[in-house]
């Protein structure tokens, strides 16, 4: 006689908090990098993911902010208003840090959807938002969840710091804004030309800004060259966080070793 079992899901282990994924402009949610933007405005883009898989820690995910949110709320986000929920989770998170995480963590986990955060030095000296603008578009989701890859690269090692070098040019921070917007554009409109440039210049970005982002003396993968490799072949490709990760890859044709994600609307 065959027997059944009863399969609960994935979020009974790992909890119902989503996940987000950062893209091109990271960075510029910090004040010590949007203080040096003469275009005023930068931008970043967030989305965020249903808990389909456990992402590794240390990977760019925000899975420590994560972790922190599945105490606080219990496993499941409160159904209370975001910009709320991000102060308070924010709050927790970097009360007496001296180097606190940027606010894009906890609002890529909490608010749904493609979010482009614009950040200006003179809102909020830098540390919220001044504008979030939201795409809720299901063809939209649906185009990311078609042509996002992910592989898994690494995960940063014991005594990894991505600040030890700041190159801070205010053209180079300028660029790192752009990009965010330009990302959040060719995602709209579902230009993946358009979409894998944006991500491959933020890549210049930081390695021009934060050398240790992409090459540090703890990590002893050839981050840039396999990243290099990818952006040849493919549309675009970019790390999910400093020194590493996973490695997000943008393409129209399957990529080998690669899994797929799924936006929360």
């Amino acid at each position: 006689m065959e027997t059944t079992h009863d399969s609960p899901e994935l979020t009974s282990v790992i909890g119902r908090i989503p996940y987000r994924m950062a893209l091109a402009g990271g960075w510029i949610d910090q004040p010590f990098v949007s203080r040096l933007n003469l275009e005023r405005t930068g931008s970043m883009v967030v989305v965020a993911l249903e808990p389909e898989v456990r992402f590794m820690e240390r990977c760019g995910m925000a899975t420590g902010t994560r972790n922190i949110a599945l105490k606080m709320w219990d496993g499941t986000l409160p159904d209370r208003d975001p910009a709320a929920l991000t102060r308070e989770l924010y709050n927790a998170e970097n009360s007496g840090k001296m180097e606190p995480s940027g606010s894009q963590d906890m609002i890529g986990l909490i608010y749904p959807g493609i979010c482009r955060l614009d950040y200006n030095i003179q809102s909020e000296d830098g540390y919220y938002p001044e504008n979030i603008q939201i795409s809720l578009d299901r063809n939209v989701a649906d185009w990311i969840e078609r042509v996002f890859h992910f592989i898994p690269i690494n995960q940063r090692p014991a005594g990894y710091n991505p600040l030890g070098i700041k190159n801070m040019d205010v053209d180079w921070v300028r660029r790192l804004g752009q990009s965010g917007k330009d990302c959040f554009d060719g995602i709209i409109s579902c230009d993946l030309s358009a979409l894998g440039e944006s991500m491959n210049e933020c890549m210049r970005c930081w390695e021009a800004l934060l050398p240790h982002t992409v090459s540090h003396p703890t990590i002893d993968i050839d981050l840039k060259g396999i990243m290099g490799w990818y952006q040849h072949r493919y549309a675009g490709a970019m790390y999910s966080g400093c020194g590493g990760g996973y490695l997000i890859i943008v393409s129209d044709e399957p990529v080998p070793g690669s899994f797929t994600i799924k936006v929360r609307l």
